[in-house]
């Protein structure tokens, strides 16, 4: 169990650090091939493909210099897990509570699905 949670653990970080840098490898081994990304922000909801969410992550970085993400949670049971993340200053101003579902696929454990609220505006 040790071996799994670190190795979500660091699936994890990949995101944080892929989406915040717009690193296309680090998110591309982060997350399953039929990933899904959902949410809704100003009005507008999300539905986008692994290629959708890489390719706007890597022309649009989610670091501006004062991102601040945080593993809040992460839930294992045998194949599947489920980890919280909390995300303050994600394009400079935004902030966001991210649920990843994770599977066991292929012998390793990938990303499967993100679904994200946007809570607002990082406080200051």
């Amino acid at each position: 169990m040790a071996d799994d949670k670190a190795e979500v653990t660091r699936l994890i970080n990949l995101y944080i650090d892929g989406a915040g840098k717009g690193n296309r490898e680090q998110l591309d081994e982060a997350f399953h091939s039929s990933a899904r990304w959902f949410g809704t922000m100003g009005g507008t909801d999300y539905d986008m493909d692994k290629q959708g969410f890489i390719d706007l992550m890597v022309g649009q970085p989610g670091d501006g210099g004062n991102l601040v993400a945080k593993i809040t949670d992460i839930q294992i049971d045998g194949t599947a897990a489920i980890a919280t993340v909390k995300e303050e200053g994600f394009w400079g101003i935004y902030a966001f509570t991210d649920y990843f579902s994770l599977s066991i696929l292929d012998g390793r454990w990938q990303i499967t699905n993100k679904t994200f609220a946007n809570t607002g505006v990082a406080s200051a």
